[in-house]
This record gives structure tokens, C-alpha cells and sequence, in this order.
């Protein structure tokens, strides 16, 4: 890996699944001269309970592409439908061409075991292109890359069959309010499908300043207990001084499918994280 720009390719199942993973992370990325790309493997047509699917479909790409601009972030949502994704050879072709198009230094995405069927295809789509993405043969067209990339899972709550285990831990705390304004990006979702089936659409305030507000706390709350869990390693990272204070973060672990880490390759692609 030379001295370049890193390139980092966060695949995501629907169109809110990067900013809500690796938001944070992300600018960071962005603020250092990297070149990042937010990718969803479906389409978001089954993200409402009241708008179309048709015209669900062209208000979540654009969503998306907003909360991509708002840190010059690249923007791409496939076509396979929301809800009805299968780790099939036709996806897996996608996949390949897509990562080997983006050669990307690290491929993010979420862990194969999760409550929702498009996280965990998506997840396996991912680790059945690494290694193929090498291999000339397999879809010809597009040129194999010589090196497999590295890749590595978000953060989750799931315990069972094996809870997260990070590799690298991050301080976003200050980036958060970035995350947060690619979140308020995505109206149809927080503001609409995700307060109806999580039912705080009684509690939504009404103006959009107030709305991004209460976002803010609530993406707080979601991400909150990560420092105190991983808090050993944190203070292991960040040190005896920040370690303890830092309240925000956001974890990746090394998914062994892709290319093999060292503490000389997580200094390279994670360059704002001190050295452990």
C-alpha cells in the first residue's frame, strides 16, 4: 500500500446502513484526503409503511446521494429488491465487478449473523467475492485485482453463534454531529418508516431543527453503551487519559476472508487511530 489516498468501500444492505455503521468513521476518512464509498446492496422499496415502493426507490437513492454530499462522499444503491435479497451467483457477480471497479484498501460491512435477512446476504455476498475478486476467470470482463482487499465487519449488539470482537476501536466523538447530519438525510427513515415500526412517531417533533435534535439524541442513546464495552481496549488505544473519557465510538473486526492484518496495516488504514 503506498502513500495514496486510501480508498474505503462500505457496503451496506439498504440505503441508511453505512451512515448508521461507520458515519462518524467515514469523515474522518474524508476529512484526511481518503476516498470513501458508500454502497446498498438493495434498492430501500420495502423502507415505508405508506409511500410506493416505485417512488420509495427514487426518494431513497436521493437521500442517499445527500447524505453522501454532505462530506463529498461517493453514493451508489444496486438494484436487487429491499427485503428480497439472496446470496446468488448473479449477486456475487455484482459484488465482484463492484469492488474490483472501486479497488478499494478496505471493505466494510456488517457481520453474518444479524436479525434482518439483507444484513446477513449481504455480509456473505461480501466475503464470497473476496478471495474471487483475484481470480482472472471469474467474471472476465472486468480486470482481477492482484491483491485481495482487507475487510472487516461494524459494530453489532448480536451474541449468538459469537458476539463482536473488535479489531480497532474509534473515536467519533469528533465527527458525530457529521453523522448525525447524514442520518437527518434519510426523512422517509427516521422521520417516517423507523419512527412508525419503532413507534417514537408520537414523540416526533414537528419543525426539521427540532427533528435533527432529537435524532442526535437518539443516535447518542443507540451507539452510547460501545465505549463502556469495549473500554479496556479503548484505554489500551487511546491511552490512560482520553481512553476513559471518550463516550462515542465506532468498532470494525478483522474478517478473516479478506486480506490478513498487522499492526503495520491497521496503522496504514486506520491512520487516525493512535498506534497500539
Amino acid at each position: 500500500m503506498s502513500d495514496s489516498p486510501l480508498r474505503i468501500l462500505v457496503i451496506g444492505a439498504h440505503p441508511d446502513d453505512c451512515e448508521i455503521t461507520c458515519g462518524g468513521t467515514a469523515t474522518l476518512y474524508r476529512q484526511a484526503g481518503h476516498v470513501v464509498k458508500f454502497v446498498s446492496v438493495t434498492n430501500g422499496e420495502s423502507g415505508h409503511h405508506e409511500i410506493p415502493a416505485e417512488e420509495l426507490v427514487a426518494i431513497r437513492r436521493a437521500e442517499a446521494q445527500a447524505a453522501a454530499d454532505k462530506t463529498g462522499i461517493e453514493s451508489e444503491v444496486l438494484h436487487f429488491r429491499d427485503g428480497q435479497l439472496e446470496p446468488s451467483y448473479e449477486a456475487r457477480r455484482v459484488l465482484i465487478r463492484l469492488i474490483r471497479e472501486f479497488t478499494p484498501d478496505l471493505v466494510l460491512t456488517h457481520r453474518p449473523n444479524d436479525y434482518h435477512p439483507d444484513h446477513r446476504y449481504t455480509s456473505q455476498l461480501v466475503c464470497d467475492a473476496a478471495y474471487m475478486v483475484t481470480v482472472p476467470p471469474v467474471v472476465p470482463e472486468v480486470p482481477a485485482l492482484r491483491d485481495n482487499p482487507a475487510i472487516a465487519y461494524v459494530a453489532d449488539n448480536f451474541q449468538k453463534p459469537i458476539p463482536f470482537d473488535p479489531t480497532i476501536v474509534v473515536d467519533i466523538e469528533p465527527t458525530i454531529e457529521s453523522a448525525v447530519d447524514m442520518l437527518h438525510c434519510h426523512k422517509s427513515q427516521f422521520y417516517g418508516w423507523l419512527a412508525y415500526n419503532h413507534r417514537y412517531d408520537i414523540d416526533l417533533p414537528e419543525s426539521d431543527l427540532d427533528r435533527r435534535e432529537f435524532l442526535g439524541r437518539m443516535f447518542r442513546e443507540r451507539i452510547g453503551g460501545l465505549a463502556d464495552r469495549f473500554r479496556e481496549q479503548l484505554v489500551s488505544t487511546y491511552g490512560t487519559e482520553r481512553g476513559p473519557q471518550i463516550r462515542f465510538i465506532e468498532a470494525f473486526e478483522r474478517c478473516e476472508y479478506g486480506r490478513q492484518w498487522d499492526r503495520d496495516l491497521i496503522r496504514k488504514l486506520f491512520p487516525f487511530v493512535p498506534p497500539s
